[in-house]
């Protein structure tokens, strides 16, 4: 395999920096790309690279689909934006009806916005108008957004709370299940019990139950791991919530969009109908979309223009959601990803046989949380092997990134084909090879998170 060389990147990153904050990026390589068609990435030097992130599963269909790009173009020359805000639109018209029936349940409604952020700002508007209640329960290691709101739900970085408090009042953070670092012959079961006794733990100390608004969860944890809560778990909060007149919300931005095999990913749990649930990332194919839908009940519970921005809702950007839901259906990406996701499971499994560092492989169809520790018997944390394992393999053509340090993110377009599956295993187990007998020379400084 070739080495990548990037002559042309090194010199716009460096002009870059100049004018670019800290704050806005996360460091990971020196990519800078130039165009992209399905899950392949070519950058201004002209090298390619297999992604496995899809732009942090937001081009769940693949990048410039064709179907996609030519609804963009088709809305761009009708009508750029007017903010439905005031007035309306077709595509806007079209979007919100579609959403409000895909979503579980029978009598949804649906507020759009620009961001996931904002979405989960929205659950809180929501929730505590609908309620009268301020409380929000969040989890730890959960990623929700920037803004003030959905910043202040999240529990994943400290840079993230660090020198911006105080945050949002009101928020209570518990434990998200861990099925990996168990205790000595704990179950499923077990492990259910022994975290719902960590949830229920504020309302039995500070918290009262009947002022607390909503449980805000996500049924997958994207930047926390690729985790996925066990089903009793699952189950017991959502009862809890429904007993004490608590909104059970769920956050899809990462996970939803046919990610996990799955349109939504709480639909891997039976018999759960959120209140409120979130959407972003995937819904436009990238472009800047979100929304916020629920049970009509709650979503009346406020008045306008308590959830309103500009751009909002914007026609391209609605028009590109609309078909990327039928690309969606028409490829039947959500049973691809279910298949292609299985076959992904079984390779890396025969690379965790190979590599002890590889200390447990999560899938969920094409969504990934690969975890990489010092040692699998005490399945320490490895962010630097992690980091040698990434680099390694961005040399030589795949893009992959890690959560938490040490784990890798598996979440490729699902148009991804299962040759570009095998060069990308094929990368990875050199990458590792690499990394454990100390060749990788990456720069200095910290890699990720």
């Amino acid at each position: 395999m070739t080495l990548k060389t990037h002559p042309q990147a090194h010199q716009l990153i460096e002009r870059e920096d100049h004018y670019l904050a800290t704050a806005a990026r996360i460091n990971y390589f020196d990519l800078v790309i130039d165009h992209a068609h399905d899950a392949v990435l070519t950058d201004v030097d002209g090298n390619e690279y297999l992604d496995l992130l899809a732009s942090a599963s937001a081009i769940n269909v693949g990048h410039t689909n064709a179907k996609v790009v030519k609804a963009i173009q088709d809305q761009a020359a009708k009508l750029i934006h007017y903010t439905p805000a005031y007035f309306h639109h077709q595509p806007e018209q079209q979007l919100a009806e579609r959403l409000a029936k895909l979503a579980p349940g029978d009598d949804n409604e649906v507020a759009f916005g620009n961001s996931g952020s904002d979405a989960n700002d929205a659950i809180i508007k929501f929730a505590r108008a609908y309620t009268g209640r301020q409380y929000i329960v969040s989890y730890m290691d959960a990623y929700h957004g920037s803004t003030y709101g959905s910043m202040t739900l999240s529990g994943v970085s400290l840079n993230m709370d660090r020198k911006m408090g105080p945050l949002l009042p009101g928020v209570v953070h518990v434990p998200y299940p861990d099925m990996y670092r168990t205790l000595p012959n704990e179950t499923e079961h077990d492990v259910a019990q022994r975290y719902f006794a960590a949830f229920k733990a504020p309302f039995e100390s500070y918290l009262p139950a009947d002022e607390v608004a909503c449980v805000l969860i996500e049924p997958i944890q994207g930047d926390g791991g690729i985790r996925k809560a066990p089903a009793e778990y699952m189950q017991l909060v959502y009862d809890f919530c429904h007993e004490h007149g608590i909104l059970f919300a769920v956050d899809e931005v990462n996970q939803g969009m046919g990610r996990t095999g799955k349109m939504w990913s709480i639909e891997r749990f039976q018999n759960i109908r959120p209140d409120l649930m979130s959407v972003g990332k995937s819904l436009a194919s990238g472009l800047p979309l979100s929304a916020v839908i629920g049970r009509r009940e709650v979503m009346e519970s406020l008045g306008a223009p308590a959830h309103v921005f500009t751009t909002a809702a914007n026609p391209i950007c609605c028009a590109a959601s609309l078909a990327t839901l039928d690309v969606l259906e028409e490829e039947q990406l959500l049973h691809k990803s279910l298949t292609d996701g299985a076959y992904a499971q079984q390779r890396f499994l025969a690379l965790q046989a190979k590599h002890p560092k590889i200390g447990q492989v999560r899938m969920y169809g094409l969504d990934g949380g690969i975890e990489l520790v010092k040692d699998p018997v005490t399945k320490v944390a490895d962010p630097e092997f992690a980091s040698d394992v990434i680099y390694e393999a961005f040399r030589h053509g795949v893009v992959m990134i890690t959560l938490k340090g040490n784990i890798l993110r598996f979440q490729p377009p699902l148009v991804i084909t299962r040759a570009q599956l095998d060069f990308a295993f094929n990368v990875l187990d050199d990458a590792m090879t690499a990394a454990e007998n100390g060749q990788v020379q990456r720069p200095d400084g910290k890699i990720g998170w």
